[in-house]
């Protein structure tokens, strides 16, 4: 870990984290979609006339998947710590009176309320104004 967060830093990453983790989730759909159809396609149009779609069809999820390793480098490179891409929940790393903790926030939610210890997860999310 590099760095950590305040948490007035941590609310200003989310204008930059927030579109990412939104396109992230996005790509997430189109290429589970994508997968079952080409599963599909292989199954019905598995002849040779039909290869440059299977290529073409190949190469778009492959695009995706590309973009979806820079989302989470870009991530990575911040220093927050992705859980979870469907709830686009995210930790940022943080100290309390030299303790580390995680500062916890998803999609959806609006400023970083929540926090919990390195040992419990977002099953032990507790709100910031138990932090101390």
């Amino acid at each position: 870990m590099a760095r950590y967060y305040d948490i007035d830093a941590a609310n200003a990453r989310l204008s930059e984290l927030r579109p990412v983790l939104e396109q992230l989730r996005a790509d997430r759909d189109r290429v589970a979609e994508a997968q079952s159809e080409l599963v599909r396609f292989r199954g019905t149009n598995g002849n040779s006339e039909h290869a440059g779609e299977l290529r073409t069809r190949e190469r778009s999820m492959r695009d995706i998947v590309r973009r979806m390793e820079r989302a989470v480098t870009q991530i990575e490179a911040w220093d927050v710590t992705l859980r979870d891409i469907g709830a686009g929940l995210v930790d940022f790393p943080a100290l309390v009176t030299g303790r580390p903790v995680w500062l916890c926030w998803r999609l959806g939610e609006g400023d970083i309320e929540w926090w919990h210890e390195h040992s419990t997860g977002i099953a032990g999310r507790r709100p910031l104004a138990e932090l101390g």
